[in-house]
């Protein structure tokens, strides 16, 4: 048996750290799994059904949305890009 952290001074079972982390399977462990999935389940439901009439919408009326918002930034047209005169400091080619 694995080295115990306290001597058994009472007379009961002593167990090794890492054996007595670890839970035991059973019937109670598994009710827990099965209610904790199944609120998970319902709640991802529930979050579909509060967001899908906004997943219902066409890309149509979404674009017109982008656009009358996109409208409120009104910033000028970008400067048109230019190309820098200088010396060409590419790498030469072998002779």
């Amino acid at each position: 048996m694995a080295e115990s952290s306290r001597p058994d001074d009472g007379g009961h079972p002593v167990l090794a750290a890492t054996p007595a982390r670890q839970g035991r399977l059973g019937r109670h462990m598994f009710w827990v799994l099965v209610i904790g999935t199944a609120l998970a389940a319902i709640g991802l439901f529930l979050a579909w059904t509060w967001k899908a009439p906004s997943l219902t919408r066409d890309d149509a009326k979404i674009a017109n949305a982008h656009a009358q918002s996109a409208a409120a930034f009104s910033a000028p047209e970008p400067a048109p890009a230019t190309v820098q005169q200088g010396a060409d400091r590419s790498a030469s080619k072998a002779p």
